[in-house]
């Protein structure tokens, strides 16, 4: 059975329009899959209105006590209802979930260094047989990146890592393909012509690509990602637009 894991990002969840045009999408894709979820732009939006400040460091969230109820309040609550809804009523059987409900995502507090992240989580564990259980009965799980200690801790964890873990547990059971969603049409030649997408990315071409410095900054860590779950086992991993779930830039073996 083919099913694809796709990871969405929370400025998708916000706009209405959007959120509507990417659920029409879905609900003709054909096949299974699981929505993985952010929702940082619904969490700072909140943090503003309670008066809680958005503290960051390098692009990423910094999880204070006040903080995680915010995100446990935007992610696995009204944004990840918000998806969960707007499939229900194109006749999808979404499945809301966070990473703790029935243990789908456990994780462990990430250790202080030269930064206290705060109640941040580093993905340990994927309960498979959960999904696996939805997936089978026609349920489409939606998952929200609010993972779990062992010790009963809440913990906010970086989207991507809960949909790369959570196609990597998956891949023991499917034919997985991993699909991250942004802001272009894909893995784009050059950035400002949305025309020159890369259909298919080798091992081969893309360190030839490298080191012509034709793909370099943000793409780099999010392709060698991809290659990290190829090796863990996962069939694919597409990087596209959420406007075209089955186009953009497909990473290979």
């Amino acid at each position: 059975m083919k099913i694809k894991v796709i990871k969405i990002g929370g400025k998708l969840i916000e706009n209405n329009t959007i959120l509507a045009s990417l659920c029409d999408h879905l609900s003709t894709l054909g096949e299974a899959f699981v929505l993985v979820h952010g929702g940082g732009v619904m969490g700072s939006q909140l943090a503003t209105k309670l008066g809680v400040e958005v503290k960051m460091h390098e692009g990423r969230r910094i999880t204070d006590a006040a903080t995680l109820e915010i995100a446990v309040m935007a992610y696995a609550g009204l944004a990840n209802k918000r998806v969960v809804a707007a499939l229900q009523a194109r006749g999808v059987n979404a499945c809301g979930l966070s990473g703790c409900d029935m243990a789908v995502v456990k994780s462990h507090r990430r250790p202080v260094k030269d930064i206290d992240w705060g109640f941040v989580g580093d993905v340990d564990e994927v309960n498979a047989d959960v999904l696996s259980l939805l997936l089978d009965n026609g349920a489409i799980p939606v998952v929200s990146p609010i993972t779990f200690s062992p010790a009963g801790e809440l913990l906010n964890t970086n989207a991507d890592s809960v949909a790369s873990a959570v196609a990597m547990g998956l891949a023991s059971k499917y034919d997985v393909e991993l699909v991250f969603t942004l802001d272009k049409a894909g893995v784009l030649l050059d950035v400002n012509d949305d025309s020159s997408v890369i259909p298919t990315i080798t091992p081969a071409l893309y360190a030839d690509l490298r080191s012509k410095e034709q793909i370099h900054s943000g793409m780099i860590p999010k392709i060698d990602n991809a290659y990290k779950t190829i090796e863990a086992g996962v069939g694919s991993v597409r990087i596209t637009s959420p406007n075209n779930l089955t186009g953009g830039t497909v990473v290979v073996k």
